[in-house]
């Protein structure tokens, strides 16, 4: 199936799902908006070949093939050219809506139109288009390259065949899907998340217990790999917040109210490893 695929956004999410396609023979086309962050993105996608390289997962010679498939440009346009194209920008309805209006106008007619969204619906994104049955959600997990999961979401006007499509890509560039039948907000996995993050910074913040515990309890009591409150650390508290406040205004389910002492912690900075305190501290 390998073909033609533009990623728009060459931030992590997408310069990582740049990097599995373009190992999977893909022809990619990564656009961001200017040169800079495409210099970030692609030097991330070398950094990322290096380690498989070194660990003995890739060859060297197969790592310069991947680089070599891989186009970077600022022209949107690209997009005329793909198959698929995956959107991958910052998780605000607005701007993954003014994103898919021009994707919209742009695009080739038939292109598989997915957003790599986390918790806004896709039915919304899609409502801006006049081919909602074109438009998906792919939900990559972070780092791209090391996480097995897509979470493949329909729209309410998703077609069969957008689904079947978008499916055969993501099984093709090494991920194993999970279907999300229904759009709701969060869809399966960032629900399951938010829901257990909030309830255990509540348990935190009403002196029950403590962070490391709450993990420890998780980890030790459920098999989990990480706790709730290390994920959250790792994925940003920020990032988890704004995603738990998206779930919230579109379901008004209250176990997806931010707990005051999460928003304390935006307010002053405490963002999780990548502000090097947390829940935990990263010095």
């Amino acid at each position: 199936m390998a073909g033609r695929l533009a990623v728009v956004g060459a931030g992590l999410m997408g310069s990582g799902i740049a990097q599995v396609a373009a190992q999977a023979g893909w022809r990619v086309s990564m656009r961001d908006v200017d040169d800079a962050a495409l210099a970030r993105g692609m030097a991330g996608i070398e950094r990322s070949l290096n380690k498989f390289v070194e660990k003995q997962k890739v060859s060297e010679p197969d790592a310069a093939t991947a680089l070599g498939r891989i186009a970077t440009t600022t022209d949107l346009g690209v997009v005329s050219e793909a198959d698929i194209v995956v959107e991958a920008v910052f998780e605000q309805v607005e701007i993954k809506q003014r994103v898919f209006m021009e994707l919209d106008r742009l695009a080739a007619d038939g292109a598989v139109l997915a957003t790599n969204t986390s918790a806004i619906p896709i039915t919304t994104i899609a409502s801006v288009t006049k081919r909602p049955e074109y438009v998906v959600g792919t939900h990559f997990f972070s780092p791209v390259p090391m996480m097995a999961l897509v979470e493949l979401v329909r729209g309410y006007q998703t077609s069969d065949e957008t689904m079947a499509r978008a499916t055969a890509f993501a099984e093709e560039i090494g991920k194993t899907v999970v279907t999300v039948n229904r759009d709701i907000a969060g869809f399966v996995t960032t629900r399951l998340i938010c829901a257990l993050a909030m309830e255990a910074a509540r348990l935190v913040e009403n002196g029950v217990i403590s962070a490391a515990d709450l993990d420890t309890a998780c980890k030790l009591g459920f098999g989990h790999a990480m706790g709730p409150l290390a994920t959250t650390d790792l994925t940003g508290v920020d990032v988890l917040v704004h995603a738990t406040e998206n779930i919230y205004a579109d379901s008004k389910d209250p176990k997806f109210a931010p707990p005051e002492s999460l928003l304390r912690m935006v307010a002053a900075g405490h963002l999780g490893r990548k502000s090097r305190q947390g829940f935990y501290s990263y010095e």
